[in-house]
């Protein structure tokens, strides 16, 4: 019986192989091991436990009028090392398919990595038409982003997320159209209960984007886009004693536009921002509430404008040095607000922010090594309800040093 039961299982060894490699299929590993160690000066608004550097925290006073925001913190982390899949499928008729998956360990739950999806598509490319289904970059984050050290890749001034989306582009020698629908799921808006994605599933109403490219000669890309999202941020109201059922909605477009220009040992690149309640992309910006219903609570909203803008320069290839300066102004609401305490979004109190970053990277096969140096200076303030702006402002400056070893595979 033994030699029958090992040849049964060195038969089924040897077909797992044949299985496993579907006709027509082609597989493409890919990732890196990435270590960041960084040290602040002052305590930040960083996501993913730090790494996701933002910008500087206002002053928090102690009874004894000490900023306790003022100490400093760091760490080190190898949570976002990466790995992907690129996959290449057999034709649908005339298109060629193909599909990727890409995860890395910057989830958290009480301070754990875990495995996350980020991005996760598939792709119908026709000679000239192209639809994608799944979670993939913004389109607000597009060609043009920076090319820096931070894992936050210029944000709040560059739109960092990616999201599920159905997206349709249309290409020609140097022209793209792109158009797309997009929901929420690791990245969401914030509202009355936080940070959810349940005022875009109660909107039933997707975000939209519909924008132009133009790339010459691989040395040229020049474009721009609109964006438009549709929140519903309540489904009820608590009025005066009593639960009212409401129909809200917070309504409101933004609008971008990018160019960069690759030479030979350098690149400059730029994008802005006229940016209305994207905090779901890492900007600042959000909305408050304009007007309250006095028969039931319903509540009228109103969105921040932000106008926000970058600008990059790199140099050289081996040794590669690169300068980053985000800028970023907060134009106020549209209409009055209601309420200055009752606001949803992040960096509504910030009048002004700017960050200028200087980093020199060492760059061989499958190896990079970097020092990044950054300074960041934001101006808070008091919210006027008259039309949202912040006055009374004081500066509060954060300096980042930034150390970097990536392995790439």
């Amino acid at each position: 019986m033994k030699p029958k039961i090992l040849l049964l299982l060195a038969t089924l060894c040897c077909s797992f192989p044949i299985w496993g490699q579907k006709e027509n299929f082609s597989y493409k590993f890919y990732g890196f091991v990435r270590a960041d160690l960084f040290y602040n000066t002052r305590a930040t608004m960083a996501p993913v436990d730090g790494n996701f550097y933002l910008y500087p925290l206002d002053k928090l006073p102690d009874t004894e009028g000490k900023d306790i925001n003022a100490g400093p913190n760091g760490s080190f982390y190898t949570f976002t090392t990466r790995l992907g899949l690129d996959i290449k499928g057999p034709h649908v008729g005339t298109a060629m398919t193909s599909a990727k998956v890409e995860t890395d360990f910057g989830g958290f739950s009480k301070n754990v990595a875990l495995l996350r999806i980020r991005q996760a598509y598939v792709a119908l490319d026709w000679e000239r038409h192209q639809l994608l289904i799944g979670q993939t970059w913004h389109p607000l984050f597009g060609a043009v982003f920076p090319d820096i050290l931070n894992l936050s890749t210029g944000a709040p001034f560059q739109p960092f997320n990616r999201s599920p989306q159905l997206r349709y582009q249309y290409q020609t020698k140097e022209i793209t159209l792109t158009t797309s629908a997009i929901w929420q799921m690791q990245y969401t808006s914030s509202g009355p209960d936080g940070m959810s994605e349940d005022y875009m599933k109660n909107s039933c109403v997707p975000e939209f984007y519909v924008g132009a490219d133009w790339q010459h000669d691989n040395e040229w890309i020049a474009g721009a886009g609109a964006h438009l999202i549709s929140l519903s941020p309540r489904k009820q109201s608590e009025w005066e004693g009593n639960i009212y059922k409401v129909n809200e909605r917070m309504t409101t477009t933004s609008y971008e536009a990018h160019i960069k220009y690759t030479g030979t040992n350098f690149t400059v690149a730029a994008k802005t921002l006229l940016a209305s309640a994207l905090d779901h992309t890492a900007l600042l910006g959000g909305y408050g509430i304009h007007s309250v219903d006095p028969q039931n609570g319903k509540q009228e909203y109103t969105a921040f404008r932000q106008s926000t803008s970058w600008i990059n320069f790199t140099y050289g290839q081996k040794w590669k040095p690169a300068l980053f300066i985000g800028y970023t102004k907060n134009l106020g609401t549209g209409q009055s607000l209601a309420d200055t305490e009752t606001l949803y979004g992040m960096g509504l109190d910030i009048d002004q922010l700017l960050i200028t970053n200087l980093n020199l990277s060492y760059n061989l096969p499958h190896w990079q090594f970097g020092f990044e140096g950054s300074v960041g200076t934001a101006w808070y303030g008091d919210v006027n309800a008259r039309n949202g702006r912040v006055e009374n402002t004081h500066q509060v400056t954060n300096f980042r040093i930034l150390g970097l070893m990536m392995y790439y595979f």
